[in-house]
């Protein structure tokens, strides 16, 4: 270690070249993880808040809400089933909520409204004004995201194409469905809105969308074969069922495998041509007895330095740029992502090093002194 830092302060130049290069690379890993992260959580964070382990959608229905219809009488028959502790319906479909008169786009805000059994374990905790209520059937509980829109506790709002008109009761945060905010009411007043039209509801009594379980130790295979026409899956499934939520995921994914594998290509070649430049110095070394594994360690020192200082470096202006972004960008920085990435550039790193090191093993000292003289 000593050796690597003192060849580091003797050649600043030249490692601060690959420093800012490395400082970048993580720092756009970093920005790509926060930007994939928001993504996530604005297209899914309702249905992943869900304190759920089971859903059960029509069969068919590819894990998708808006392609599931099921009636709310096989709750029964799913809450017998052994392993399953509580079961509740869940009603999904988009609006539009009207702000004044509606006359302007403006006053239009798109919206996903999420129908519950009110004091269900599928309603969030409100953070300003009460949860939902029986007696109130049109109290809603929204995101408070909705604030920035003009929005305020007590409001009445109108929803488009329907008659049905909608009063804040209570704001949550971090409810987000496709990308919008998440409006949570009584699944009585979801099926007055859902199925306005006659034959919307395709003949079910009590129509909902899925059934959310909670249950780890529930029987999926029991549940579908006493139900006949559904399918139960996983809460993570059913957020990748969501409609583009996969390939979404998978753009970001590829994006920062694209970018991992580049960076390991630029480092490798960095410090292999480091190490070509310095071929007859290590021939000098071995000839006067440092061993291989001496002179890999001195290279593998340096790239750890300089990777460990890089990816600090790029974490801190990621967290800076965070401060300063809009609240409308999708930006969420997860701590544990930030982590898990920052290991796996320090190992890119250190194994792009290997092949300077292999390098290394190869020099004849005979050979590098005849270039000395």
């Amino acid at each position: 270690m000593y050796l690597a830092i003192k060849e580091i302060l003797r050649n600043r130049s030249r490692f601060l070249m690959i420093g800012i290069i490395f400082v970048l690379i993580a720092w756009l890993v970093f920005i790509l993880s926060g930007l994939g992260n928001g993504l996530q959580t604005l297209a899914a964070s309702t249905l992943k808040n869900m304190r759920a382990d089971y859903v059960v959608f029509e069969q068919g229905s590819k894990s998708s809400m808006s392609k599931s219809l099921l009636s709310a009488d096989a709750m029964k028959a799913v809450s017998e089933q052994e392993g399953v502790r509580a079961v509740s319906p869940l009603g999904n479909s988009m609006g539009t909520a009207l702000q004044g008169d509606g006359s302007s786009s403006e006053d239009k805000l798109d919206i996903a409204i999420m129908g519950i059994e009110a004091g269900s374990f599928l309603e969030p905790s409100v953070i300003e004004g009460k949860g939902l209520s029986k007696d109130l059937l049109t109290g809603a509980i929204v995101n408070k995201s909705m604030k920035e829109e003009g929005f305020k506790l007590g409001d009445t709002f109108r929803l488009d194409g329907t008659t049905e008109s909608l009063t804040i009761v209570g704001f949550v945060e971090n409810e987000t469905y496709n990308h919008v905010a998440s409006v949570f009411v009584p699944i009585e007043e979801w099926r007055r809105i859902a199925f306005a039209a006659p034959g919307a509801d395709k003949g079910l009594h009590d129509p909902v969308n899925a059934l959310m379980i909670q249950g780890k130790g529930a029987s999926v295979k029991a549940i579908d074969a006493k139900l006949g026409n559904a399918e139960t899956v996983t809460r993570a499934a059913a957020v990748q069922g969501m409609p583009g939520f996969k390939e979404e995921s998978a753009s970001i994914t590829m994006m920062q495998a694209f970018l991992l594998v580049i960076s390991a290509f630029m480092l490798g070649v960095f410090f292999y041509v480091f190490t070509m430049q310095k071929s007859h110095q290590f021939g000098v070394m071995k000839a006067i007895g440092s061993g291989n594994a001496f002179l890999g360690r001195a290279v593998v020192s340096q790239v750890l330095v300089i990777s460990v200082v890089s990816i600090l470096i790029g974490a801190g202006l990621t967290y800076l740029v965070a401060t300063v972004l809009p609240k409308a960008m999708p930006f969420l920085l997860d701590t544990k992502l930030v982590i898990i990435y920052s290991f796996v550039l320090l190992a890119i790193a250190l194994l792009s090093s290997l092949v300077s090191v292999r390098r290394i093993t190869k020099i004849d000292p005979l050979h590098a002194l005849g270039r000395v003289e």
